[in-house]
């Protein structure tokens, strides 16, 4: 039997393969994205129902989906990968054993790599759709959409108005922005002119101190919403804008200061933070608690370390185009002021080789009505890059 039959039988299998109904249904969501809650992970399983595909010998349960995720390289048919990971327990931690980070393998798979860094050698390609009408921002994965509407969408974000400020609610699926869901990501935030930025992220850095305010969260009301829930919001960047009131400097300037990121990721042997898997996941039994739980807004402790900071490159004044440029390598086809790219902002002190400093790690431009592609690599993830991207939508009267 060839490996794509199998995995055609693990599609048709409803009963044998021990899904319940519950989890046929949530299994689409990573798949198909539809409103189904499931665990930002991977599908839940049912350790009672394992069903006769547990019982295979683990030599040979590992060779299979070993091959299924080297001939699998991009979705739709990475998808098969997924199906692989929902069959049972087994097959879920020899799938979560094989399967690499973007970082070592240039791919995406689970939900978790959206907030893994993104690979070294050659840029993840993804584009951002813009719905006007909504104010909702959808990040698919991909060179360019395509034309049958089959696109992989990865994060989506709405932008909410407030008196003070704007906010950017980042989801896992594109019609559920609630901070109580289980498939709240994350949020940026905007000052009251549009020139500073926080990211926000739903869970801690893997390394990070907490530290705890004394305010209550605007995310919740006085008791917990769920136990499966995280209640904190850990800030982890922050984007400044430069102010041009005059207007005579030229396009946007900004500064990205990524807290969570040490500057010695970009050196010689560094490495950047790197999450396995979300705080709570639901195959997970999640208990009672004893006391209400008290809400209170955190922030990642500012490490003493060096944070890695993001500057976007100058571009270029083009005499017979009159206009400012930069080299996208045509991944950007239309002027617009919210185009840019991000390079590591290094000092002589540092000493980084010059290709290091010349390396694009960050590009966001516009390539038709409400479509902009994003290209990002590491130490970013796909979360962090589609924060920062998410700046460049917000109105911005002081810095043009």
């Amino acid at each position: 039997m060839s490996f794509k039959s199998i995995v055609r039988e693990l599609k048709e299998m409803k009963n044998g393969i021990g899904l319940s109904r519950r989890g046929e249904v949530e299994g689409r969501h990573w798949r198909n994205r539809t409103r189904s809650h499931i665990a930002p992970d991977v599908v839940p399983f049912d350790p009672n129902q394992q069903g006769q595909w547990a019982n295979i010998p683990p030599e040979l349960l590992l060779d299979i989906v070993h091959r299924v995720e080297e001939s699998e390289t991009s979705f739709p048919a990475r998808t098969a990968v997924v199906y692989c990971a929902s069959v049972c327990k087994s097959w879920r931690e020899v799938t979560k054993e094989i399967v690499k980070t973007p970082e070592e393998c240039g791919r995406l798979t689970f939900p978790i790599s959206l907030k893994q860094p993104g690979p070294r050698e050659s840029p993840i390609h993804c584009f951002i759709k813009r719905d006007r009408a909504n104010s909702v921002f959808r990040l698919y994965f991909g060179l360019t959409p395509s034309e049958d509407m089959s696109d992989k969408l990865l994060l989506a974000a709405k932008r909410i108005r407030r008196a003070t400020s704007t906010d950017f609610v980042i989801s896992l699926v594109s019609d559920d922005f609630s901070r109580a869901s289980s498939t709240y990501v994350g949020k940026l935030r905007s000052n009251f002119l549009g020139t500073k930025f926080t990211i926000y992220d739903s869970q801690p850095p893997s390394d990070a101190a907490i530290q705890h305010r004394g305010r209550l969260s605007r995310r919740f009301s006085a008791k917990q919403v769920s136990p499966t829930v995280s209640a904190c919001n850990y800030s982890i960047a922050t984007i400044s804008y430069e102010l041009n009131v005059l207007r005579t400097r030229g396009p946007r300037r900004m500064h990205c200061a990524m807290h969570s990121i040490p500057f010695s990721s970009i050196q010689e042997g560094g490495s950047a933070p790197t999450p396995t898997s979300f705080p709570q996941s639901f195959d997970e039994r999640p208990s009672k608690a004893k006391e209400p739980a008290v809400n209170i807004s955190s922030s990642v402790s500012r490490p003493s370390r060096e944070p890695l900071v993001l500057k976007n490159k100058a571009p270029r004044w083009h005499e017979q185009l009159q206009c400012w440029c930069l080299n996208f390598k045509g991944r950007v086809t239309v002027a617009s002021v919210k185009n840019f790219q991000l390079a590591a902002a290094v000092d002589a002190s540092h000493n980084i080789p010059a290709a290091v400093q010349e390396t694009t790690i960050l590009q966001f431009g516009k390539i038709g009505k409400d479509i902009f592609t994003m290209d990002y690599c590491y130490p970013l993830s796909a979360f962090q890059a589609f924060a920062i991207c998410l700046s460049s939508f917000d109105t911005k009267p002081a810095c043009e």
